[in-house]
């Protein structure tokens, strides 16, 4: 009797903590519904992601981790992302073949579906040559994905000009009931660095002509939180919000070990007393701008949890040993932290976040309110709809000189916590994720019957 055939999907995600994490987390919930996934990362990420397991039995058993050579690195110039793209299709290719080829006669082991980061398009052109079912994931939230997908129109609008520049600063709408969205807020123009404009505007041209390529995106995002923008998005499914503590597991995916004492430390901690500061896997602060948050946090009288990466500081003269120390009595320093479990932690009060997608529905999910400090590109938008559409945070405002002030975050820490309406409203946000997380679920099973026909 020949043996049942299984479900093989191949995921692909770029190679950046902000990627990794939630494709695992998709890949666990996908393993849970039966699915076989081999997990495809370029080898220095599959050696950090095996690094910083938290134990053996962490992964989910029908999950593989497999490998192609090292391509270019974020932030790498024009030329050398090029030249990665050249050759990273024809590794993918060869190792989808070498699995076919290695898979039984009635086809139990052969790749029914590869599921890429959205932002990857050469993933999708492989399978499409391949004959393979596609589907994208989103790392944004739906809105910004909306407004990629948006370009063409906002440049025959004259909102914005070929090279992705605001004609003038105004508030648009990407549809008549969407929230209005200003023009300071496009995720490829909040950056300073005009080569970094320029490379971002090209990948979020690139979002057209990928959509042209899936047959679903997969959105880490739950349907009442951005209702208005599905309709935008052709083939659209919401199955977040991804949370490993959904499951009852372990997170994993991460690219660096997590340090897990500061959730006994947490234990010790009275309720709604913490400030989590976590500014995500590629914020770096200057000198001044450490040495200003340090003393906010210490001004604002709290007990804190601060994770400062190992290349966190741009260029430092702290001695990140000697700071731990002189903050024992008021704060513990992590270089990462287990961050779900941090945020569904009844001593934490609110998050000092980045806003980055994964931090902003990570905090969504478990009521936390936040305090807005964004970086570089899509986490402006994200802060606009945390502060000004959730209105489940408040957002920390730099001087003339860009540099947010050591009063700013002791007033800002203060005006939160007293503020009840606030408190209120993530805890409703958290009641709809969880309620969501259910439809969330649906749509995958739903994902994974349209994989079989």
């Amino acid at each position: 009797m020949a043996k049942q055939a299984i479900l093989h999907v191949l995921v692909i995600p770029a190679p950046v903590q902000g990627h990794v994490t939630p494709l695992m987390e998709l890949s666990q919930s996908l393993a849970i519904c039966g699915i076989k996934v081999t997990f495809v990362t370029e080898e220095s990420v599959k050696q950090r992601i095996m690094a910083a397991l938290p134990n053996k039995g962490s992964m989910h058993s029908l999950i593989h981790l497999a490998s192609i050579p090292d391509g270019a690195k974020f932030g790498d110039d024009t030329k050398e992302v090029d030249a990665a793209r050249k050759v990273m299709p024809g590794y993918l290719e060869n190792l989808i073949k070498k699995i076919n080829e290695e898979s039984d006669n009635n086809n139990n082991n052969q790749i029914n579906c590869v599921i890429a980061s959205a932002a990857l398009k050469w993933p999708m052109e492989v399978a499409e040559k391949m004959g393979i079912k596609r589907a994208a994931f989103s790392t944004t939230s739906v809105g910004v994905l909306a407004l990629l997908l948006h370009i063409p129109k906002l440049i025959q609008a004259g909102i914005i000009n070929e090279a992705g520049i605001a004609l003038k600063n105004e508030m648009i709408q990407l549809s008549p009931n969407a929230p209005a969205i200003s023009t300071a807020d496009l995720v490829w123009n909040c950056t300073d660095d005009p080569a970094m404009r320029d490379i971002l505007f090209k990948a979020a041209l690139d979002a057209k002509s990928v959509a042209k390529l899936w047959d679903w995106v997969l959105c880490n995002s739950f349907y009442e939180l951005e209702p208005w923008f599905y309709n935008l998005i052709p083939n659209s499914l919401p199955v977040g919000p991804l949370l490993a503590s959904s499951r009852l597991g372990e997170s994993i995916g991460n690219l660096w070990q997590e340090d897990s004492t500061c959730i006994s430390w947490l234990d010790q901690q009275p309720a709604r007393s913490i400030i989590y500061v976590a500014f995500g896997s590629l914020a770096t602060f200057s000198q001044c701008q450490f040495d200003e948050l340090a003393a906010g946090l210490q001004l604002a009288a709290r007990p804190f949890l601060w994770v400062i990466r190992p290349d966190f500081m741009k260029e430092s003269t702290t001695n990140l040993n000697g700071f731990r120390d002189r903050v024992a009595h008021c704060g513990k320093i992590v270089s990462w932290a287990p961050q779900q479990k941090v945020l569904g932690h009844p001593s934490v009060a609110c998050f000092l976040s980045h806003c980055g997608w994964n931090s902003t529905i990570d905090g969504l999910s478990m009521g936390v309110p936040f305090l807005c400090w964004p970086q570089f590109a899509d986490q402006f938008f994200n802060k606009h709809f945390i502060c000004d559409v959730w209105r489940v945070g408040l957002y920390l405002e730099g001087d003339e000189n860009g540099i947010v002030p050591r009063d700013e975050i002791k007033s800002k820490v203060k005006k939160l916590l007293g503020d009840e309406s606030i408190k209120a409203k993530a805890l409703e946000l958290k009641e709809m994720a969880w309620n969501q997380g259910g439809t969330s679920f649906r749509n995958l099973e739903d994902f994974v019957e349209q994989i079989k026909c």
